[in-house]
């Protein structure tokens, strides 16, 4: 089992910036692949970054891309989300997710973000 812990959720204005951190702990070894995903209210969940354990290969939605940064600290267990320019479309509880090398995904509890316009 892996458990996944967000925190780094809050408000913040259109244009503002915020960092979301997802610590891992337990059978973290299984871990092929960590990232975010997030869901709008009245919205599908949808995939917002990933990236590999090792820190390789970072990802991203289109919607995100050249504004949000995913990293990895290794010592530390930890995959960050650095969002920046951030606008009222992002919006959404944003979950953390790991996927293991066998057998189902991951998924945290959830930490909001809002951003106001």
């Amino acid at each position: 089992q892996v458990q996944l812990q967000e925190s780094g959720g809050g408000l913040v204005q259109a244009g503002g910036s915020l960092r979301l951190s997802c610590a891992a702990s337990g059978r973290s070894v299984s871990i092929a692949r960590m990232g975010w995903s997030r869901q709008a209210p009245g919205k599908e969940r949808e995939f917002v970054a990933a990236i590999m354990w090792s820190g390789a290969r970072p990802t991203y939605a289109e919607s995100v891309k050249g504004r949000f940064t995913i990293s990895r600290d290794y010592a530390k267990n930890t995959v960050y989300l650095q969002m920046n320019t951030l606008k009222p479309e992002d919006t959404a509880t944003y979950y953390c997710t790991a996927d293991p090398y066998a057998g189902q995904k991951y998924w945290g509890q959830g930490t909001q973000v809002t951003v106001s316009s």
